[in-house]
């Protein structure tokens, strides 16, 4: 995979010559910036001092250093990224894309009022016309484009019905990112039945429209704790005949109860399986849970901001990284982008590494983790999570996933360390270029996307009328018990005022 980086610089400049003149015109040139490339052979980054980046298709073809004397041919595009950063794209391992119609909305809600306001099984299903999810979806992917998330796990819960189903595919291929779109079997509250939603499944695997596109086929599945084992194994048994490109499913623990843990799968031996299988949170996840991840070699997904937000927590993720990815979830009430989910994880994990120390009243002597692996979570964790050794990583042979980031932007002016300056400093509005197998996406700072505008109109016909009726409907009476047996109870609220009231206030909807 590295073999070109390892020969003398006469052979290498020979290599590359060769390579330069074999170049189609799907080829660019990146041309004398910084490039946080990935050393397989360490597992660990590489900062690549004013050096060329030469991809050819969808690939990454070579790196190399930019006082090499290469005659170029006129075919050639080339960027030049003096002063800038190069890097790879970040990985989301979980998102559901088709909510994004949603934005503002919930901003103040928690997991509980989730479940019986936002999702699958709550009024989506009656009022969301194959329209707003293939709109929602396509202005949701656009979005994490452009903030520089070039692939996406989505768990595709849209899929109540045939029409449905087909408008969140139709839209994951057209974003043109790279999508592992997730079917969701689901017990929903309509006449759409597992069985009917396998029979659809079939089709769409069968007609392939997604086949040559940066889309895949995957499933979601969040049944596997059912007393149903039989519609598990049909699941099962479905993801083994199509060989799917992976399988999702939210799992809870703790308070939350027992849900889709990594003894409930295994319970089917799947876990021991050539199929990437991303645990969604594993929030409260324990010891033996972890190990079996680690003898299995599967993930979970950690999303900080959705946890924090929504109140799952993640009170043992931090001891679980080696097997973990990051995500974004519920991208319609906060951040998009997975460089907030690593800065906020990074910290968070600090601190509660920190505390450790703190409480036995000693003084931390050391930073307990570096923002090189916060980097690696955001990247190469998500392809690793999907069995993609050639996503997450700025390396020879790995697909053409890329970022280019301007260095002298007011957030970056001055960084000298590139993989520090990209996870504590920078913002998207930084992100210059985005591309996806070595096309552009995101070009000088815009969307590269034909009619933008157009897209931008459609959206927002569905998403007011959408928005108008989550308004008119009621909020979810959360008495008694969870699912899960546990009760619930009211939170402190914080208080932010002097004197009377607590400044809480309204939600401006």
């Amino acid at each position: 995979m590295f073999w070109l980086m390892r020969y003398s610089s006469s052979v290498l400049l020979l290599l590359l010559l060769s390579l330069f003149w074999i170049a189609s015109d799907a080829s660019i040139l990146f041309q004398g910036g910084t490039v946080i490339a990935f050393d397989e052979a360490t597992e660990s980054l590489q900062v690549l001092r004013d050096n060329s980046v030469l991809v050819t298709n969808d690939r990454i073809a070579a790196i190399f250093s930019s006082s090499s004397n290469a005659t170029l041919p006129q075919d050639i595009e080339a960027v030049d990224i003096t002063g800038k950063i190069l890097s790879t794209g970040f990985i989301d391992t979980h998102r559901h894309g088709w909510q994004t119609a949603f934005k503002t909305i919930g901003s103040n809600t928690s997991l509980a009022e989730y479940f019986g306001r936002y999702g699958e099984f709550a009024l989506a299903v009656q009022q969301y016309t194959p329209e707003d999810v293939y709109i929602g979806q396509l202005a949701g992917l656009y979005e994490a484009l452009n903030a520089g998330v070039t692939t996406t796990l989505d768990h595709a819960h849209h899929t109540w019905s045939v029409e449905t189903a087909a408008a969140g595919l139709a839209a994951s291929i057209e974003s043109g990112g790279r999508v592992f779109w997730c079917y969701t079997f689901h017990n929903i509250p309509n006449n759409f039945s597992v069985p009917q939603q396998m029979a659809n499944f079939r089709n769409i695997a069968s007609n392939g429209s997604f086949k040559n596109t940066s889309t895949s086929l995957g499933i979601a599945y969040d049944s596997f704790d059912s007393s149903d084992r039989n519609q598990t194994s049909a699941v099962i048994a479905l993801a083994r005949e199509y060989n799917v490109s992976v399988v999702t499913t939210h799992s809870l623990q703790g308070p939350w109860g027992g849900i889709n843990d990594p003894e409930d799968v295994q319970s089917f031996d799947f876990l021991n399986t050539s199929i990437p299988i991303v645990f969604s949170h594993g929030s409260f996840i324990t010891a033996s849970q972890a190990q079996l991840l680690r003898q299995t070699n599967q993930y979970i997904s950690i999303t900080p901001e959705s946890e924090m937000h929504y109140g799952h927590g993640h009170p043992t993720s931090h001891l679980i990284q080696d097997q973990a990815a990051l995500g974004v979830d519920t991208h319609f009430t906060f951040s998009t982008d997975i460089l907030t989910q690593a800065r906020i994880w990074l910290q968070h994990a600090r601190q509660v590494f920190y505390q450790d120390v703190l409480d036995d009243w000693h003084i931390p002597r050391n930073n307990p983790e570096s923002v090189n692996q916060a980097f690696l979570l955001a990247t190469r964790h998500g392809g690793l999570a999907l069995r993609r050794s050639d996503l997450g990583v700025l390396a020879v042979g790995a697909k053409a996933d890329l970022l280019v980031w301007n260095g002298n932007s007011p957030s970056l002016l001055g960084w000298d360390d590139p993989v520090a300056a990209i996870i504590l400093h920078a913002n998207v509005g930084d992100i210059e270029h985005v591309l996806v197998d070595g096309k552009f996406k995101k070009r000088d700072g815009k969307l590269v996307v034909e009619d933008y505008p157009a897209v931008q109109q459609r959206f927002l016909r569905s998403a007011r009328r959408i928005q108008q009726v989550w308004r008119e409907y009621p909020l979810p009476v959360l008495q008694g018990q969870f699912a899960s047996g546990c009760d619930y109870a009211d939170t402190m609220t914080a208080d932010t005022l002097r004197g009377p009231g607590n400044g809480y206030g309204e939600t401006f909807v």
